[in-house]
């Protein structure tokens, strides 16, 4: 084999050796302390968007859950016309948080963070934040208010604001499993010594 090949070969298995974001879910998503404990930088980007934005750790967490299952390339499914001819994704929805080309474009201009990359779990909390805190002052929702947050999050503000949800009993429904599961990390993370360190 020439030494280009050789060089070449390297190369590929360096660059998929540093790729960013982690594409694979924690093992347990319905215990906080154990997706801490198993990504330890998860608890200092939860706590880093907890101080800048106020929105709590357990509200960012359970909709990161609904959003992508903390899978950091996350994308929404294929549209297929007759069921076999792929016309592309649903949205531009990526990442973690699932963000969408243009709302993410608003964010780094807004918050003056234009490297922030959609897969990296720092820049999608601090995302998740910047939008929360923004339904917080530009309708009324409280940080910790993860049903409506997430409704919000879900129709955008405007939306949220318009009552589109009010006739989708099926986000209704996901925006109270999104509450529930708040609840839940909200418990866990009391008990859990890594995240109180972080």
């Amino acid at each position: 084999m020439s030494r280009f090949f050789r060089a070449l070969i390297i190369l590929m298995v360096v660059a998929s050796c540093g790729s960013r974001g982690d594409n694979t879910a924690p093992r347990n998503l319905d215990n906080a302390c154990s997706i801490i404990n198993e990504r330890p930088h998860y608890a200092r980007a939860f706590r880093n968007a907890e101080r800048r934005w106020g929105v709590p750790a357990h509200v960012q967490m359970a909709t990161i859950y609904q959003e992508s299952k903390f899978k950091s390339r996350a994308r929404t499914p294929y549209r297929y016309v007759l069921g076999v001819l792929p016309m592309g994704r649903a949205s531009s929805a990526y990442g973690y948080a699932q963000a969408v080309d243009g709302t993410w474009d608003e964010y780094r201009r807004s918050a003056g963070r234009w490297g922030a990359k959609r897969d990296d779990i720092g820049d999608a909390t601090d995302f998740m934040g910047w939008y929360m805190s923004k339904s917080k002052s530009g309708l009324g929702i409280p940080l910790n208010d993860a049903r409506n947050q997430y409704l919000a999050y879900h129709e955008g503000r405007t939306g949220y604001k318009r009552g589109t949800w009010r006739n989708k009993d099926w986000l209704v429904r996901i925006a109270g499993e999104v509450a529930s599961r708040a609840n839940m990390y909200e418990r866990q993370l009391a008990t859990c010594r890594r995240y109180r360190r972080a």
